[in-house]
């Protein structure tokens, strides 16, 4: 489930906050001799990633440390992972017509919003209609390029640079042997 763990964590990442990932189970990958390049894996999320074994009982008190540090820093995370050249371009666009009303460490994060047609985003904003406009005819165009509606573009662009993580970060030994917790998750 690792795919969908770290949707969210690309979600968090893009708000600035500053993330700790537990990578639970790291014992039971290592039993069947894949793994993780965990060094690469946190550079390219852009966090901090603590293995752990709840099974084992390892690494939740230097998860829990990490966290505890971070919490106490004054910085924001750096969100590492970019989208098509097509909606970067859109996002960019979206960002010009609301920068100056949006604190800099969070334009990115409202313009995504913005781009998913969030309503509540859209009401908080407020912005004005000649605005509103020239944003939709940005998403709309974008949707027609991808033929595809705006919410589904961000979290396909995710689930794809998810994968791309993935496979640059994960190391299967065997790939076509079936663990026990495989077949019972199909």
């Amino acid at each position: 489930n690792i795919e969908r763990n770290l949707y969210l964590t690309t979600q968090l990442t893009k708000m600035g906050i500053l993330v700790v990932i537990a990578l639970n189970m790291i014992d039971i990958e290592r039993k069947k001799g894949d793994s993780f390049v965990i060094k690469k894996l946190s550079e390219k999320l852009g966090c901090e990633i603590i293995e752990t074994s709840a099974l084992k009982g390892t690494g939740s008190n230097e998860a829990v440390s990490k966290a505890i540090a971070l919490a106490k820093q004054k910085t924001k995370t750096i969100a590492q992972h970019k989208f098509s050249e097509l909606v970067e371009d859109s996002l960019s666009k979206i960002a010009s017509y609301i920068e100056n009303t949006i604190s800099p460490n969070l334009l990115r994060w409202y313009s995504i919003k913005l781009f998913e047609r969030d309503q509540k985003v859209w009401e908080q904003l407020a912005l004005d209609e000649k605005i509103r406009s020239k944003i939709d005819s940005i998403i709309a165009e974008c949707e027609k390029q991808l033929d595809d509606d705006s919410e589904s573009i961000i979290t396909n662009e995710r689930y794809n640079y998810i994968a791309d993580v993935i496979k640059d970060c994960y190391v299967r030994k065997n790939t076509s042997r079936l663990t026990v917790s495989d077949k019972i998750d199909r």
